[in-house]
């Protein structure tokens, strides 16, 4: 199964085991897709509230990362989409290298990067460098991560690759994520 060229949208989510919400507008563009969010949450005993915007590629390959916390401050960072990073002045950030995709703590949206992204078939894996931006310091740096799909176009397994995490995932067509056992859960659309 192949996703779709999306329509523009909202999207809700609430954290599981912590108070939050999240609210997400995407919006294709001829170039690509832009995605807001605004979310509300918690880690580690800790509240936050941040705002991001991502600019993906015809490809899905994250361009830019716009990220701002409440009394956390901002990180920018742009990429051609090749695995390599750049801050929001035009610095190299060769810590990064090699990703391609970026993965927020604070959201399920950027699950959906890479799999819209690599589209797996029903079995295959691939093994992906993620910039992770943890909560809520927003520092970047590199995860591993391995995503396997279960069912074309509907369930993947997402595994932490030094074994601490793993889950599976349950997308709708548009491959954004409806149920994340233990972590987040779809309220609206």
């Amino acid at each position: 199964m192949s996703f779709g060229k999306l329509t523009p949208r909202a999207v809700r989510w609430a954290p599981l085991g912590a108070p939050g919400l999240e609210h997400l507008a995407l919006t294709p563009m001829d170039w690509g897709t832009i995605a807001e969010g605004i979310v509300v949450g918690e880690a580690d005993g800790t509240g936050y509230g941040l705002v991001y915007g991502l600019a993906m590629d015809e490809q899905w390959r994250t361009r830019r990362l716009d990220i701002r916390s409440a009394g956390a401050g901002q990180v920018v960072i742009e990429s051609e989409g090749d695995g390599h990073w750049r801050d929001g002045e035009g610095k190299a950030l060769p810590h990064l290298d090699g990703a391609v995709d970026v993965d927020i703590a604070a959201t399920p949206f950027t699950n959906t990067l890479p799999i819209r992204r690599l589209n797996l078939r029903e079995n295959e894996t691939a093994e992906l460098r993620m910039v992770y931006i943890p909560m809520p310091d927003l520092a970047p740096i590199i995860d591993e991560q391995r995503y396997t799909c279960l069912e074309s176009g509907h369930r993947y397994l997402y595994e932490a690759m030094d074994g601490s995490f793993s889950a599976e995932i349950e997308v709708d067509e548009d491959g954004l994520v409806l149920d994340y056992p233990g972590l987040f859960r779809r309220l609206l659309g």
